[in-house]
């Protein structure tokens, strides 16, 4: 996916979170760190410019709560600036595989308060769960191998908007 890609999906995903949600009352973003913070700024100013009126957002660190990673020895970078509680919350993340972002993530936003409900956005979904998770609004769903990686660059924190699939070598 190249920078109009990107556009274009998040576009996309913008109007379908108005469409299901019924427009953007109660509705608040949370990018999950790193690059999943960018995308729901994204998408904020985008159902900002349809709606006519902003959308919370918030960043949500969810290292504390990964079952497959070390503990951070960082302190949490979850900024929430707003109570969840009764918000119809949509996580946004860049790629879903196994899951477990998404289940670290909803740990992670349970111990800030109860939202009426909670989405998932991502802009990939490369497939291969390890848990019953998905997505409620995907930008591209690319089909991948277990030798493969999905690397995500955004302007923000990399300097350009761009997808890439990487051949990942054995041991590595």
């Amino acid at each position: 996916m190249d920078g109009d890609d990107l556009r274009r999906a998040l576009t996309r995903i913008a109007h379908e979170i108005l469409e299901r949600n019924k427009g953007a009352r109660d509705v608040a973003l949370i990018g999950i760190h790193t690059r999943g913070v960018p995308l729901a700024h994204r998408l904020g100013a985008l159902i900002a410019s349809i709606e006519g009126a902003p959308v919370s957002i918030g960043e949500l660190d969810i290292g504390w709560h990964r079952d497959d990673r070390p503990r951070p020895s960082t302190p949490s970078r979850t900024h929430l600036d707003f109570d969840i509680a009764e918000k119809r919350v949509i996580l946004v993340d860049e790629v879903l595989y196994t899951g477990r972002t998404c289940r670290a993530a909803m740990d992670a936003l349970i111990e800030h308060g109860r939202p009426a409900l909670v989405q998932y956005a991502v802009l990939v979904d490369r497939g291969h769960r390890e848990l019953p998770i998905r997505a409620d609004y995907v930008g591209k769903n690319i089909p991948t191998s277990h030798h493969e990686r999905v690397s995500v660059h955004l302007a923000e924190v990399d300097g350009e908007d761009a997808v890439f699939i990487e051949r990942v070598l054995e041991g590595g």
